[in-house]
């Protein structure tokens, strides 16, 4: 199981990946991703920039998420406070497991493996925000110790917002 750079041939796979999350997220009452977003500009984008990642296991995609290494803008406007400050961070976003990967904890495993990468390029903090009704994202980022910052908006709406403070 490996985390790479998810390439631009692969975005119908990553596509059907995000639709399949998309239905996931309104079968568990959640309003996240009901509103047109993300879509295929977005995940176009994502690996065009570089920040477009997959998990793959024996050639099969399990899992999508945007990983930036850079500053998110929703993030400067906190309300709360970040445990750490004026430190490069990487930013979580848009994470996406296929059917495939159901049962397998491929969530966690992301997440383990971003730190890993994280460690590599000494970035030491992990942020990401999710919507207040993503109890299976919630329950992960409290299984990982993530700690709640406050809330930042994202196209008009508030986002819980969490933030791990890697070891050095």
């Amino acid at each position: 199981m490996i985390l790479r750079a998810a390439k631009i041939s692969e975005i119908d796979q990553i596509w059907e990946i995000i639709q399949y999350a998309i239905a996931q997220r309104k079968a568990d009452g959640s309003t996240q991703w009901q509103d047109g977003y993300p879509n295929e500009n977005t995940i176009q984008t994502d690996i065009n920039q570089g920040y477009g990642y997959v998990i793959e296991e024996e050639g099969t995609i399990l899992l999508y998420a945007a990983v930036i290494f850079g500053i998110e803008p929703a993030y400067e406007d906190i309300e709360g406070k970040w445990l750490s400050s004026n430190e490069d961070y990487v930013v979580l976003h848009r994470v996406a497991a296929a059917p495939l990967a159901k049962g397998k904890s491929i969530a966690t495993k992301f997440f383990q493996l971003v730190e890993n990468l994280c460690i590599k390029k000494k970035v030491y903090s992990i942020k990401v925000d999710t919507n207040f009704d993503n109890m299976a994202m919630l329950r992960i980022l409290e299984k990982l110790d993530y700690t709640y910052c406050g809330e930042v908006y994202f196209r008009g709406a508030a986002r819980k917002a969490f933030e791990k403070v890697l070891p050095r």
